[in-house]
């Protein structure tokens, strides 16, 4: 089978696309036949080896995947060959075919597509924890966006108007990026690439701050967003888009009451009670129309390294996927 890998760390032209054996499900797994690829951040700091974990070579990102199945393992009872399915793995998702555990196997209803089923599981459950878990939201409360028109982006706009939030501002990088977070029901539109963005996020709360602020950019950004905590506010960091890490003075906290708090999926996804409600939730969210997953583009899975580049130049909005190449 076709697998995208790499076998140094660096930028997108490590990608290559290689050959390898098709794996072969253990007792407690199912063998995917691969559909649709979630494209993340998270798989562009692999490649560069500035992940949360270590990153072992060679390595196949890729941790979000829609398919069918096509076999399983001697103990897997719960799911058939021949089922539609959608799940998160650790690594293997940029191939033909990816294993996954029986348990993280959600089943797709048939008016589901792969692409936007693809478009939930990592980033549908990164923006619930962040807002509901980690920034513990209150109804009324204010939030910041940044990357509104991102993956994780466009459904925390969403996920925190149905939570109650009484003001959400969205931060992008374009006016295009600014209409798309408008028309998910952001409040308050602001360009970050212009100075003195930090001051027009105090203007639009009259100077109290935010009470949760998502942050995945680090360096510089991270520094700014903190200026724009209101007393108890809550800072979340889920990712180091720009590859620069932030410093600051924990006392700097103390004053108002504020907290600085990071976010890694995996442990949530340690605690399957906490995982498959809050996936579930999310399902019904998106059954029911209050929730509407944007896909930015699809794309070839022999072209993983043009994505990966498009990403991380910001020249993308909502999730971009992978299909793999068939015939």
């Amino acid at each position: 089978m076709k697998a995208v890998q790499f076998t140094e760390y660096g930028g997108p032209d490590v990608l290559k696309v290689v050959d390898v054996d098709k794996p072969t499900p253990k007792e407690n797994e199912v063998l995917i036949e691969v559909h649709a690829i979630g494209v993340n951040y998270a798989d562009t700091a692999r490649r560069e080896g500035q992940y949360v974990v270590p990153t072992p070579l060679p390595f196949v990102p890729g941790a979000e995947v829609a398919g069918v199945v096509v076999e399983v393992g001697d103990k897997v009872t719960n799911i058939k060959p021949g089922s539609r399915v959608v799940t998160l793995i650790g690594s293997g998702g940029y191939a033909d075919y990816a294993l996954a555990d029986a348990r993280s196997v959600i089943p797709l209803v048939e008016q589901l597509s792969y692409e936007t089923a693809v478009a939930l599981p990592l980033q549908g459950l990164s923006a619930y924890h962040i807002l509901k878990t980690m920034g513990r939201l209150e109804e009324g409360e204010t939030v910041l966006v940044h990357a509104a028109a991102g993956g994780v982006g466009t459904i925390a706009v969403q996920l925190a108007k149905i939570f109650g939030a009484g003001k959400v501002i969205a931060t992008a990088s374009s006016d295009e990026k600014l209409s798309l977070a408008k028309e998910l029901g952001a409040d308050v539109l602001i360009n970050y690439t212009k100075d003195g963005w930090e001051k027009e996020v105090l203007e639009a709360t009259g100077g109290k701050g935010v009470d949760v602020a998502l942050e995945m950019a680090g360096g510089d950004v991270f520094n700014k967003t903190l200026k724009c905590l209101a007393t108890f506010g809550r800072l979340v960091i889920y990712g180091v888009a720009s590859g620069e890490q932030a410093s600051f003075h924990p006392s700097l906290l103390m004053g108002r009451n504020q907290s600085v708090i990071g976010f890694f999926l995996p442990q949530i996804m340690r605690k399957p009670q906490l995982l498959q409600a809050s996936l579930q939730e999310l399902f019904t969210y998106l059954g029911d129309g209050r929730l509407q997953l944007k896909i930015g583009e699809v794309f070839s899975l022999d072209e993983a390294a043009k994505v990966h580049d498009l990403m991380q130049s910001r020249k993308t909005t909502g999730k971009l996927v992978l299909v793999p190449n068939r015939g």
